[in-house]
């Protein structure tokens, strides 16, 4: 009786093993068909984006989340140069958002792609000043007030090169106080008050509720900034990664985006 027992024990214990492999399909064993399935929808998920997207992809990831549980996005926020530069010199990432086509043309020229970026959104200029605008500033020529101390992005962020583009548009030489990496180190200038005047994008202004007033340029159709976005080449998951970038060019990401004051590709 005694190894009767065992052995019915023993036969009921492989059967529950059995029956857990086949529901589970988790770590060693029959879990082919369902891997898929989990690399898309759980895992997490690090994406380098521009810092003018801080605010909508913090709102698309609580969207995003939500949809695919058992999904973390983790970002990487900072000047689309920087990020370039971190990801060819193998920083771990999964998707670049970058705010310029010339920057993400670094990452894929280095082959650190997988397939073509596809431009998800526009944005253009404005002159961030505080609220009500007590320097009276109406145009770009107005930043050349003396006394008057204007903030710019440095040239090789995205933010910079559009300011190059509208000086030269409007044929002024902007003389600023500093040149900052990204353009919410900018707009943190202007509503601290360390500054008078900054060159942001008009999603920052929005973005701000209310501690920054914008100045519309006519000269910023002259330099609009077109945002890409690809799934990189060393992705730990690029199933998780593509649903991304199809979530942010999707109708809700769209929706998202245009409400923030980003143009449509």
């Amino acid at each position: 009786m005694k190894i009767r027992g065992r052995v019915a024990g023993a036969a009921l214990a492989v059967t529950a093993l059995f029956a857990l492999a086949g529901c589970g399909g988790g770590a060693g064993g029959g879990g082919t068909a369902a891997q898929p399935t989990g690399e898309a929808q759980g895992g997490t998920l690090t994406v380098f984006a521009a810092a003018s997207l801080t605010g909508t992809f913090g709102d698309l990831e609580k969207k995003f989340e939500a949809a695919n549980p058992g999904t973390d996005v983790v970002f990487n926020f900072a000047g689309s140069s920087a990020l370039a530069q971190q990801i060819n010199q193998g920083a771990p990432a999964d998707v670049f958002a970058s705010a310029d086509q010339n920057n993400m043309t670094k990452v894929t020229d280095a082959g650190n792609a997988q397939g073509q970026p596809e431009v998800f959104a526009t944005n253009t200029l404005q002159i961030a000043v505080a609220p009500q605008n007590p320097k009276q500033i109406a145009s770009l020529q107005d930043l050349g007030k003396p006394g008057l101390r204007t903030v710019v992005c440095a040239p090789q962020v995205p933010c910079g090169s559009a300011t190059e583009k509208v000086e030269k548009a409007a044929g002024v030489d902007i003389t600023p106080v500093s040149e900052e990496q990204d353009v919410k180190s900018v707009l943190q200038k202007v509503t601290t008050g360390n500054a008078d005047a900054g060159l942001v994008y008009r999603t920052d202004v929005s973005a701000s509720k209310g501690q920054a007033q914008g100045v519309d340029i006519p000269q910023a159709a002259e330099a609009v900034n077109q945002y890409p976005i690809v799934v990189l080449k060393n992705t730990k998951n690029a199933g998780l990664a593509q649903k991304w970038v199809q979530f942010v060019n999707g109708d809700e990401g769209r929706q998202v985006l245009g409400a923030a004051g980003f143009g449509a590709p």
